[in-house]
């Protein structure tokens, strides 16, 4: 069979230094992000400091929501059952049975509890700079989905969120896994996110000029293409705890849901704040 045999080099050697991909994707993923955010702000003419500022918050909000998010959601049986565990969940150390301690690294981030970080993050952002928070929200969520990209990309290098079994031509075979063919819902995700990037990026240049979406449309945009998508995927992946057997929905599903009900509202609301500003001109 003419199966994808998956089992790349998940680290790369710099002077000396094993950085690992997954790491490098996320730093271009939060790179360009700020890139993009850093145009819209120039174009509405906001200072470049404050939209330094904003990566930092972002970055930080995003790490720490989706370490907590993986912690609480996914592995709660663990974290949360002893004061060492406890501490795991902030420092990147393993205690060891022995009374050892092993350095771990963040192994374990969750994309809902990421985007909770990062939302609490940003509201924060704005009261401290009074900024208008639904503008915050709109300029992130317009380069959101290619951070979201290139993570995925790094899922699929360290061969991790796998696919269910599955015999279409295009299967992986995660040699690092197991010898089983399966869909490579990573790659999926990170393609769909490359659409919905692509598409918000041509909805504001074809929108900005005539100031025809209201605020919230592009956030509301953005959550709710990415999670309603991330609900259906989830049925081609490999549950990621256990207890997930015994539930009818899986937790990626369960917590995408009030995503795509608020993204819902968002974008309604943005579009009935243009329809009543046009009514009110016509007035």
């Amino acid at each position: 069979m003419g199966y994808i045999h998956w089992n790349p080099q998940i680290d790369i050697s710099i002077l000396g230094f094993s950085i690992r991909w997954y790491g490098i994707l996320w730093a271009v993923g939060l790179i360009f992000a700020a890139y993009i955010v850093g145009r819209l702000y120039k174009a509405n003419k906001i200072g470049e400091g404050t939209a330094d500022k904003l990566f930092i918050y972002c970055m930080i909000g995003i790490l720490a929501g989706a370490r907590l998010g993986h912690c609480i959601f996914y592995d709660s049986e663990y974290f949360l059952t002893s004061w060492t565990h406890l501490i795991e969940m902030f420092v990147p150390i393993r205690f060891m049975p022995d009374g050892g301690i092993t350095f771990t690294g963040y192994a374990g981030l969750a994309s809902h509890g990421g985007a909770i970080g990062a939302l609490i993050a940003l509201w924060y952002y704005s009261k401290k700079y009074k900024m208008k928070f639904l503008f915050v929200l709109d300029c992130i969520a317009i380069a959101a989905p290619f951070t979201a990209l290139s993570i995925r990309f790094g899922n699929l290098i360290n061969s991790e969120i796998i696919g269910c079994p599955t015999d279409v031509p295009w299967a992986f075979i995660f040699e690092r896994v197991d010898n089983i063919p399966r869909h490579p819902a990573q790659l999926y995700e990170a393609l769909f996110y490359l659409l919905v990037f692509i598409t918000g990026i041509i909805i504001y240049r074809k929108t900005i000029l005539r100031n025809s979406l209201g605020l919230g449309f592009f956030f509301g945009y953005c959550i709710t293409s990415i999670f309603t998508f991330r609900f259906f995927i989830e049925f081609l992946k490999e549950v990621q705890s256990d207890f997930e057997e015994s539930l009818l929905l899986d937790m990626g599903q369960l917590l995408s849901i009030p995503f795509i009900i608020i993204g819902i509202y968002f974008i309604s609301k943005s579009l009935k704040a243009v329809k009543d500003k046009l009514q009110n001109q016509n007035l």
